[in-house]
Formats: C-alpha cells, structure tokens, sequence
C-alpha cells in the first residue's frame, strides 16, 4: 500500500479526534463560557451538520483541483479553525469555528477516499479505504481519550491547540509525500458527469445503506457512556477505558473488512450487519451484566466497522469515472447515520424506557440495511455459480448478469455501463456496447 494512503489516514485521525471529543470536554467548556451543558452540545451537532453540508459542496467546489492542493487547503483551514477556537473570547465564535472546521474536514473525507482509491493497487482499493478510516477508530481509541484527558487537566483549549498541531504536522506530510496532480483518471474531472452519475437508483440505495449502517452503530455509541453507568453500573472512571474497546473494535472490524471487501463485497455487507443486529440485540437484553456489556461494546465496534470498507467501494464502483461528488454524498450519509440515531435513541428513552432500548434501536437499523443490501444485490442482478467453470445467467430489473468460473460481469440497461467482478479484485466498469452479451 503506498505510504500516501497512510499519511490521508493520519489526516482523518487529526480530524477525527476534534470531531469526537467534545463530548468529554462538555462540563468544563460550559462552566468556561458560561452556557448550560445541553447549549455547548450543541457544538457537536453543529460540526455533524457542517460535515454533512460541507462534503458535496466543497467537492463540487474544487473538482478541478489537483487533490494535494485541495487536501492541504482543507487542513489549512481545519487547522486556523481550532486556532480560533482556542482562542474564542465566547461561544458564538467557538460555534461558528466547529461549523467552518467541519466542512473543511468534510471536504478532506471526500477527496481523502478519492485519492486514496486512486492510488491503490489493483485488488486493493477496499483496503486502502479501510486505512484511510482507520484514521478514525483510531481517533476514537487514542485521539478522544488523549484530547478529554488534555482538556480536563491543561484546559478545554490546550486540547485545539493539540488538534491544530497534530493537523499542521498531517499537511506537512500530505506537501512532502503525495504526488501533485490528478492521479491516475483516465478522464479529467467534469461536473456534468458528476452530476450524471447521479441518476443512477443503485447509488442512492447505496446512500441509503451507509446511513443506515452507520446509523446502527452511532444509535448504540451515542449513548453508550450513560448505559454504561446507569443500566451496567460501571463506575466513571472506568468508562473511558471501556469505550476504548469499542476502538479497538472498529480498528479490528476495519482490517478485517478492508481484505475482505475486493475479493467479497457482499458477503463483507452480509457478515457485518447480521453481526451488528445480533450484538446490538445481545446488549439490549444484557446490559444490566457490566461484564457481558464490555464485551459487547468491542463486538460492537467490530460488527459496526466492518462494513464501512464495503460501504465506501459499493459507492465507487457504481460512480465509476465520476467518483468524486458521489464520494462527497456517501460522507454526507456516515453523518445523517451520526446525527439521525441518536436523535432516535433519544426518542426511544423518551418514553421511559432504560438506556438499553437504544441497542434495539440499533438492532432496527441494521436490520433494515440488510434489506437494502438484498435490495442491491437484486438490482445488480447477482447470479450464483452452481459449478466451478459453470455459467448461469439472470435478467433482473433491466440488469444482465453472468457468472462463468470465478468472475461475473453485470451490464446496467439504463446506464449503459458494464461492470465486471472477479473474486480478489476490485469491479471494474467500462462503457457497455450498444449490444450486451454475456461470454
């Protein structure tokens, strides 16, 4: 893999770490600045709105630009904006950073996958996304705890500074490591074909499936410190350490998921979110033993991450030569996942139900993904091999797919486009005939 795939993952990790800890800084940046607890919430669910806004924009925006030029505009700014905030005379300037440092770290999700896809070998295009998110589970496991503890010790503001540097010495890798330009695209960038990719169904469906899957997790994480103390009855102190299991989690799901998705997309989908059902289930049954809940928070992360490789490629493949506004909208749709199940959950414990009714919320959510990935796989018009070297072929909803030996190919009627899959490799697409036939 090449090392610019890693230095885009310490990226997201810089970023990443902002995105999520506030929520242990919250106590001490009110007192600070003198708003209630829920008012200085409100900085998280504006930075999550600014991700979902920003992505689509800024990859329309900067379409043209060569990647490493708009990657290290994006930390430039990220980076003056937590300058900014450390420095924040009051809350409406701190709120108005984290909407700017948003959309700026939603502009580098979007060209970060872009570029990392691009970069990557043959066969290898799921696994660099995985490095790439790892950035953030790594967040999750070292970044957020690192951040809460600065904060609660050297002030609320040592811990932007923190993140401004860590985001400094990130662009100071992506000028000396990644090469200028383009990339490899056999087309340069056109909005019209940007735009057009959009049409297709299946893209949208696949929006819909990241939403949905990434929704199942956050419904759970969301409010996993409180039904950690209140329904396990694990003690504070103890909590921070627990939810670093659910990094290392995501981190194992990632590498996981990453080798499995070239070779098997589907069964990386299928695999993942039957096991986030079962766990987000299992913990809504059992929270009230602290032990089986520890344990369920790792297979959480770990059921939950898995599939965000899968997740990524499903969107490149049906985007093909117009992957980066599609790109923009599936990071637009982790977010709607991060803002919209917790807002259920929240629902959920509205009617007076425990903490543990979030996991089935969860256990709901991922339910329904799966539905949407039976949905795809319909519509790409999956066929099934009955022998080795065998062939079988299926007309589906205006998709002609075939399976001879160990690859399948698929011709979108409506789009004209031919998409052939061979088992460790990534799909490749290419401009159909005006007359399809299956060899």
């Amino acid at each position: 893999m090449p090392v610019a795939v890693y230095i885009l993952g310490l990226g997201i990790f810089a970023q990443g770490t902002s995105e999520f800890m506030l929520s242990g800084l919250l106590p001490s940046l009110a007192d600070d600045l003198g708003v209630s607890v829920p008012d200085a919430g409100l900085l998280i669910s504006a930075f999550a709105v600014g991700m979902i806004v920003g992505a689509p924009l800024l990859a329309v925006a900067t379409l043209r630009w060569p990647r490493r030029t708009a990657l290290v505009v994006f930390e430039a700014v990220f980076a003056a904006g937590h300058v900014v905030a450390a420095l924040a005379p009051g809350y409406g300037v701190l709120l108005a950073t984290r909407v700017v440092s948003a959309i700026a770290y939603a502009g580098f999700w979007a060209v970060a996958a872009v570029t990392a896809v691009s970069l990557a070998p043959a066969g290898a295009k799921g696994r660099a996304m995985a490095v790439v998110s790892s950035g953030l589970s790594a967040a999750t496991v070292v970044g957020v705890p690192a951040g809460t503890f600065l904060g609660q010790h050297a002030g609320w503001r040592a811990a932007f500074w923190a993140v401004a540097a860590l985001t400094v010495l990130s662009l100071t890798a992506v000028l000396a490591v990644l090469p200028g330009g383009r990339g490899t695209e056999a087309a340069p960038p056109a909005l019209g074909r940007e735009l057009g990719a959009l049409r297709r169904g299946r893209l949208w469906l696949a929006f819909g499936t990241t939403a949905l899957s990434f929704g199942a997790v956050m419904a759970s994480f969301g409010y996993l410190g409180a039904l950690l103390e209140e329904t396990s009855g694990i003690a504070e102190g103890w909590v921070p350490a627990v939810l670093s299991l659910f990094g290392l989690g995501a981190f194992a799901g990632l590498s996981v998921g990453g080798r499995m998705v070239d070779a098997r997309p589907y069964l990386t989908h299928v695999i993942g979110l039957s096991g986030l059902v079962a766990v987000s289930a299992a913990l809504g049954l059992t929270a009230t033993s602290a032990p089986t809940a520890v344990t369920l928070v790792f297979l959480l992360g770990l059921a939950g991450f898995l599939t965000q490789p899968a997740l990524a490629a499903r969107v490149f493949t049906i985007a093909g030569d117009a992957p980066t506004l599609a790109g923009a909208l599936n990071t637009s749709a982790f977010n709607v996942g991060i803002t919209a199940a917790p807002l259920l959950g929240g629902l959920a414990i509205g009617t007076g139900r425990d903490y543990a009714s979030v996991a089935w919320v969860g256990a709901g959510l991922a339910a329904l993904a799966l539905v949407a990935v039976a949905l795809a796989a319909r519509l790409d018009g999956r066929a099934v091999s009955t022998a080795d070297g065998g062939a079988v072929s299926a007309v589906d909803g205006g998709v002609v797919s075939t399976v001879a030996g160990s690859a399948d190919s698929a011709v979108d009627g409506e789009a004209g486009w031919t998409e052939t899959r061979t088992p460790g490799r990534t799909p490749q697409r290419s401009k159909a005939p005006a007359s399809a036939s299956s060899t």
